[in-house]
């Protein structure tokens, strides 16, 4: 999940709902932000049970600051790495699962940062699609520019950020090479190719297979980069979707590598 937020207070809220719930599932939960590990542990200190879990391995805090170096830009695969090992070690002791609460904000200062960082947002979403791995990803409204928070909170199947139209992530179903939801039109046209070129999908067996099943509309443009995309790839468009407006939009600009496959 993405969730953008105004003040250190209201990140604080949100994560503790969300590792309480991990609490209650039987996982284990970890709350990372920049500062020093006893201001971080601190920060949750209402929540009921919060420092005896911290006590017996149930909970644990990490400072951003100390994981990454200020100056570093992250390595994508390495990132996912270590959290596969951290739910592998969850899951050695006991635990349903691992659940991460994480303020990014500082890990996207910059253009650079931000493509490698959005590269390892789809990748570890790919490995939360099959893995007892969760993670809530915040960002500071007052630090992120809309834009720089379009283009993270697109790639979550679930965001409180309403800036970026639509979603594009790991699907659930071995049969999908990708997920799409919400609503590609005018507003998101600029932001569809640069997410398309991050996510750096692979086709199988000659198509690229789009669960759309939470479309709920796409214009011509869309599709058409969508079929673009796919072309580049050698590869057919099927577009798996529940509204029926995108047969007519095939129909009409006549693309002969996409087809559509109603959903009941």
């Amino acid at each position: 999940m993405c969730w953008s937020y105004t003040g250190i207070a209201e990140f604080r809220t949100r994560a503790a709902e969300f590792l309480a719930d991990g609490l209650d599932a039987g996982c284990r939960v970890c709350y990372i932000r920049p500062g020093t590990v006893g201001d971080i542990a601190e920060d949750l200190r209402e929540l009921a049970g919060w420092s005896e879990a911290l006590r017996d391995g149930r909970a644990e805090v990490i400072s951003l600051s100390e994981l990454h170096d200020a100056d570093a830009v992250l390595d994508p695969s390495g990132q996912v790495q270590a959290y596969a090992e951290a739910t592998e070690r969850a899951v050695a002791d006991g635990f349903r699962g691992l659940r991460v609460a994480v303020d990014c904000t500082s890990l996207v200062n910059d253009a650079p940062r931000l493509a490698v960082f959005a590269r390892f947002e789809h990748l570890i979403d790919r490995y939360m699609a099959g893995h007892p791995f969760s993670a809530l990803c915040g960002y500071d409204r007052s630090a992120v520019e809309a834009e720089v928070l379009a283009e993270l909170a697109c790639l979550h199947p679930c965001t409180d950020a309403r800036a970026a139209g639509f979603r594009l992530y790991a699907p659930l179903s071995a049969g999908h090479t990708v997920a799409l939801a919400g609503e590609l039109d005018l507003s998101t046209r600029d932001l569809l190719a640069p997410t398309l070129k991050r996510i750096d999908l692979k086709p199988e067996g000659g198509e690229v297979v789009l669960d759309a099943s939470g479309v709920e509309f796409m214009d011509h443009v869309s599709v058409t980069r969508l079929a673009d995309w796919a072309a580049a790839r050698d590869a057919d468009l099927v577009i798996r979707t529940q509204w029926s407006g995108i047969d007519r939009v095939i129909r009409l600009l006549d693309i002969s590598n996409v087809r559509a496959e109603q959903l009941p």
